[in-house]
């Protein structure tokens, strides 16, 4: 029986988590004995757990972190102790995820992984791997990544700028790494990665998916047909994702149009205008499936960002999206983003894509949909379900993972 050991900072829980549990769903359905190692939160799933480290080496991590730009540095003893683990487990295939987070020392483990003779996939769901330590570089629009990251804009730590020697550092690790096989997320992300110090790397895109049997249209039955429901959803609501705009759209648009935003924290639903309602996070899934359904447009006001699961969770249930020209969140409604106006709001079946921060364009594109007739209206949702179904249903898009291995594999 083949071994599937997955490495990601969380098991079984966060858009990460739940994305490793479905692959050792799929893979464990095709014979395969899956393990995972994770350093912060878990809740029971099917994989054979292994706690690397405890709280006491993510708070040191943290601290080297926020004062001497060390992320990826510290965790020392845990990720030597996860070395002689991999060992022990012997796993035909190793699947990273998330290693940074403060929990892992990504120089021991890949000076480990080097020695290897097994396939080594690693799925890029932030620009982290490639840069000298921000998450996404177009959220300062720098392209140091791309020749030498140096005086990172995105100021990281009290006392030191390290980005220069975490590049370099990363560059030589990975050069040794003969066996590494990537999985962008995106094509946005791949494109990316193909002009950085991991160009010389295979890299084969494979969307996120999510489970179509949970987000699904679910009327309510309460839905008044003279108000226009709006929603946006986040896990943490700050700059990057655009809380802002959404005070700017509220300005701008009618009564008729209503606001909900999912995910605020406490402080933040009290300071928010007349008009939005503010939720705190959801872990009720039913509940978030029936905000979707109810909401006439999913809007999300990214400036930063990869492949959001949010857009196809509404998507699935017939919820129109309007993202920002950010990043990959435009391939959850279109193929061709080659199409994509730079300076105007574009039309698609499933939704619109408007460049980062034409608020007043977004409330235009909101004001039209309002006045389409209802047979139109009815359409686009249908086509938004169609498009989850065909793109982005998690059972075929995590099969491509087990197509992936078996290949590597010979």
């Amino acid at each position: 029986m083949p071994k599937l050991l997955q490495i990601n900072v969380d098991s079984a829980l966060y858009s990460c988590g739940k994305i490793c549990e479905d692959i050792a769903i799929v893979a464990q359905s095709k014979g395969w004995n899956t393990y995972i190692a994770y350093g912060r939160e878990h809740k029971d799933g099917v994989n054979h757990e292994i706690r690397v480290g405890n709280m006491f080496y993510v708070y040191e991590h943290y601290f080297e972190q926020r004062f001497f730009d060390n992320e990826g540095c510290a965790s020392r003893i845990p990720t030597k102790k996860l070395v002689k683990i991999i060992k022990e487990i012997a796993p035909d295939v190793i699947q990273l995820h998330v290693i940074h987070d403060h929990w892992l020392n990504y120089s021991v483990l890949f000076n480990y992984l080097a020695t290897l003779n097994i396939p080594i996939v690693w799925t890029l769901h932030d620009c982290w791997p490639f840069t000298g330590g921000c998450f996404y570089y177009d959220l300062e629009n720098c392209d140091r990544w791309k020749t030498q990251c140096e005086s990172c804009p995105q100021k990281r730590s009290f006392l030191l700028d390290q980005t220069e020697r975490q590049f370099k550092k990363r560059k030589k690790l990975y050069g040794a790494l003969q066996n590494l096989t990537l999985v962008p997320v995106s094509n946005w992300l791949a494109e990316s990665a193909r002009t950085s110090i991991l160009k010389d790397k295979r890299i084969v895109t494979i969307h996120n998916g999510i489970n179509l049997s949970i987000f699904k249209p679910t009327s309510s039955g309460k839905k008044d047909k003279e108000i226009f429901e709006i929603i946006g959803v986040a896990a943490v609501w700050d700059r990057r994702k655009g809380l802002d705009d959404f005070i700017k759209l509220r300005a701008i648009l009618p009564s008729i149009f209503h606001i909900t935003l999912v995910g605020l924290k406490k402080e933040q639903i009290e300071k928010l205008p007349e008009g939005i309602i503010g939720i705190q996070k959801t872990y009720n899934v039913e509940e978030l499936v029936q905000l979707y359904s109810d909401a006439d447009v999913f809007v999300n006001t990214t400036y930063s960002d990869n492949f959001p699961t949010t857009n196809i969770e509404a998507l699935a249930c017939g919820c129109p999206v309007i993202t920002y020209n950010t990043g990959g969140s435009p391939e959850a409604i279109c193929d061709d983003t080659s199409i994509i106006d730079q300076l105007e709001s574009t039309s698609f079946e499933t939704g619109y894509v408007v460049p980062q921060g034409k608020i007043t364009e977004v409330a235009k594109v909101i004001k039209n949909m309002a006045e389409m007739p209802e047979t139109d209206r009815l359409k686009q949702r249908e086509a938004c379900r169609i498009r989850a179904e065909q793109n982005f249903d998690k059972n075929n898009c995590f099969k491509k993972y087990l197509s992936l291995y078996e290949e590597l594999n010979g």
